[in-house]
C-alpha cells in the first residue's frame, strides 16, 4: 500500500569511522487530492478533540483574513464516503466551502493512528523566542480572537515585552499603583478623553465623580 518517495539512510560516527546504519522507506500514503463539499465529509467516530470557543473564534477570524492554506485529511470509505482524519472544525464551520482534501491510502487501524498523533506531534513543537518576537512584531490582525491567539503563542513575558501597557491592562496589581500612576502622571478627579469615551478617575461609588464624568466638556 503507498508508495515509495525516498529513503532516510542514518549514519553514526563511530570513532573516525561512518556507520551506515538500516535504511528505512517511506511510504507516500497520499492518493490524490480532491476538493469537495466540506459538509459531505464524514466525522471520524473516534476523533477525540474538542474545539472551546476561542478556538473556533481565532479560525474563523483566520479563514476570514487568509481562507484554507492546508488541506483536510480524510481517508474513502469502501462505500465512497470520505471519513476525516484532520480538518473536523474547518468542516464545521464552513459546511458549503468547496475545500481541498488529501485523501490518504489508510486502513481502518492506521486512521486511528493518524487521528492520535497528527495534532500530539505539532504540539511538542518548542519556539526560537527571537524569531517569534520578530513575527509578532511584523503581523497585525484586527480580530480580537486572532489577537487573543497571537498572545498566547507569544506566552507572558513575550508578549509583555511587546505590548507593555496592554500588560499592565490585563495584570493589574495593587503593589504597582503608585508605580502606574507616576508613568500616567494620574490623579483623583481627571477625566481621560478616550476617542467618543471618557473614563474619570476616582471612586465608582461617589456620586460627585459620576456627575464629573456625564457633565465635564
Amino acid at each position: 500500500m503507498g508508495q515509495t518517495v525516498g529513503d532516510r539512510i542514518a549514519f553514526g560516527a563511530r570513532g573516525n569511522k561512518s556507520v551506515q546504519r538500516k535504511t528505512v522507506k517511506i511510504r507516500d500514503r497520499i492518493k490524490e487530492l480532491r476538493r469537495v463539499r466540506a459538509g459531505d465529509l464524514v466525522p471520524h467516530p473516534e476523533n477525540w478533540r474538542v474545539h472551546p470557543s476561542s478556538q473556533v473564534a481565532a479560525l474563523r477570524g483566520v479563514l476570514n483574513h487568509v481562507g484554507y492554506g492546508s488541506a483536510l485529511i480524510a481517508r474513502e470509505l469502501p462505500d465512497g464516503t470520505l471519513q476525516l482524519i484532520d480538518g473536523h472544525l474547518r468542516a464545521e464551520i464552513t459546511p458549503d466551502t468547496i475545500v481541498p482534501v488529501l485523501i490518504m491510502d489508510l486502513d481502518e487501524q492506521e486512521a486511528r493512528y493518524v487521528l492520535l498523533t497528527h495534532d500530539p506531534l505539532a504540539a511538542l513543537v518548542e519556539s526560537d523566542t527571537e524569531r517569534l518576537r520578530v513575527l509578532l512584531q511584523s503581523v497585525r490582525s484586527n480580530d480580537d480572537a486572532v489577537n487573543a491567539l497571537f498572545e498566547q503563542t507569544a506566552g507572558p513575558r513575550l508578549w509583555a515585552s511587546l505590548y507593555p501597557f496592554q500588560a499592565d491592562l490585563s495584570e493589574p496589581s495593587p503593589e504597582r499603583a503608585d508605580e502606574v500612576q507616576r508613568k500616567w502622571e494620574t490623579k483623583l478627579g481627571q477625566v481621560w478623553h478616550i476617542s467618543r469615551h471618557r473614563l474619570v478617575c476616582g471612586d465608582s461609588r461617589d456620586s460627585t465623580v459620576l456627575d464629573r464624568l456625564w457633565t465635564e466638556d
